[in-house]
């Protein structure tokens, strides 16, 4: 049961004897900072399946539902997936030590896992009211580039921390993460300068979260070449595959598909090409080939297409039997009053901008009652009202731009 379901160590203390003392698993890392490193893995991983039901689910039914997943789903695959002790690989699963696939951050585990659940979700869930006929589009871009900044630089930790260690694999991760990023941008940027004639900020900030997805399994067994590429490839495939929702009818709000499922795919596909003789061998596995564009053959292509497909495969179905025990049972979707309230307000009782509105204008006065200068306030009104009046008059609406 090793290879399908890890076992060892489950609930185990945090303040035993064992919990400041490095184990084999992870060489020179303590126990308990191993367990929350891997934490965050499987945080954000059902973080990432809820972008693509935004808006839609329920709170409670969403708090089930990625309890279960985390649970049945993602554990399992994690398992499968990582091994961290070398050569014997005694505590990883079937994909790493039996297959001998490459994922040396979680392009399978984390990205087409979450790709997977994300577009089950979806289609499960069905689509937001009014879409796709009503545009919805970011309403912060300058918050969109400064998660993106964020995201890059978190990143590091992602794919270098894997290493476990400040070494040579953890420099060469920094590198090629780096430079897959970059290359994911621009092939973004350009794709979408030749299709649309312009190129976004938003564009931007989706190559930069592309990139990071693509080289996330492939970043310690691909040179620096061979990340530029895999980038430049993801950037371009992932910009085209964000549009494969209104072709096929699924709404996938944060394009969880396009950029995860599809990057993850795209990156670990791409070891089979790209492994490098020089970096294949510090890849986490044991039993590795170069890439067939470095005279390996299809040997390690097919190993990472089975596992690529394996976690895709499993995900669907565990996800799909999941999201229907909690549809059939206490619901998944908001009531239609709820939606259209959003569910912030609905659910949460508040919302992201607290703005004063004021005719037909959104304003944001200083709040001088607060320093006992109601008339003040008042005063404010009424000019307000006498100019919007104004216009009125003159034969027009108010203008958006206030003047």
């Amino acid at each position: 049961m090793k290879g399908l379901i890890g076992v060892n160590a489950v609930a185990a203390d945090p303040a035993g004897s064992t919990a400041a003392v490095p184990i084999p698993l992870v060489g020179t890392v303590p126990h308990t900072v191993f367990v929350a490193f891997q934490l965050m893995f499987a945080v954000i991983t059902v973080a990432l399946i809820s972008g693509a039901v935004a808006d839609r689910l329920k709170f409670g039914s969403w708090v089930l539902f990625a309890a279960l997943w985390a649970t049945v789903v993602y554990f399992p695959v994690a398992h499968w997936v990582f091994a961290f002790d070398g050569v014997a690989a005694a505590h990883g699963g079937w994909i790493a030590n039996k297959l001998h696939a490459i994922d040396f951050a979680g392009g399978t585990a984390v990205h087409i896992n979450a790709g997977v659940a994300g577009l089950v979700l979806a289609v499960i869930v069905g689509r937001r009211r009014g879409w796709p006929a009503t545009p919805m589009r970011p309403h912060n871009l300058p918050l969109v580039m400064l998660g993106a900044g964020l995201l890059w630089f978190g990143w590091y930790g992602f794919n270098a921390g894997s290493a476990l260690s400040a070494n040579g694999v953890a420099g060469s991760t920094f590198i090629t993460t780096t430079v897959a990023t970059a290359a994911a941008m621009l092939g973004w940027l350009l794709t979408e300068r030749i299709r649309d004639g312009h190129a976004t900020s938003l564009g931007a900030a989706s190559g930069i979260v592309a990139g990071l997805v693509a080289i996330t399994p492939s970043c310690s067994s691909v040179n620096a070449v061979g990340a530029v590429v895999i980038g430049g490839v993801a950037g371009v495939g992932c910009a085209l595959a964000v549009a494969l929702k209104y072709r096929f009818g699924f709404d996938d709000s944060l394009d969880v598909v396009g950029v995860h499922l599809v990057g993850g795919l795209i990156g670990t596909l791409l070891v089979g090409l790209l492994a490098a003789p020089e970096t294949a061998a510090i890849a986490g596995v044991s039993g590795v080939s170069p890439g067939l564009f470095y005279g390996g053959g299809f040997d390690q292509l097919w190993r990472q297409t089975i596992g690529a497909l394996s976690v895709l495969v499993y995900s669907a179905i565990g996800t799909t039997i999941l999201a229907l025990v909690v549809k059939y049972t206490i619901g998944l979707r908001l009531n239609v009053e709820d939606e259209a309230t959003g569910i912030d307000e609905a659910q949460h009782a508040e919302g992201g901008y607290d703005f004063a509105v004021v005719g037909s204008s959104v304003l944001a006065y200083p709040a001088e009652e607060e320093r006992g200068n109601e008339a003040d306030h008042r005063d404010r009104q009424a000019v307000h009202a006498g100019g919007h009046q104004d216009r009125l008059g003159a034969g027009g609406p108010p203008r958006d731009d206030g003047q």
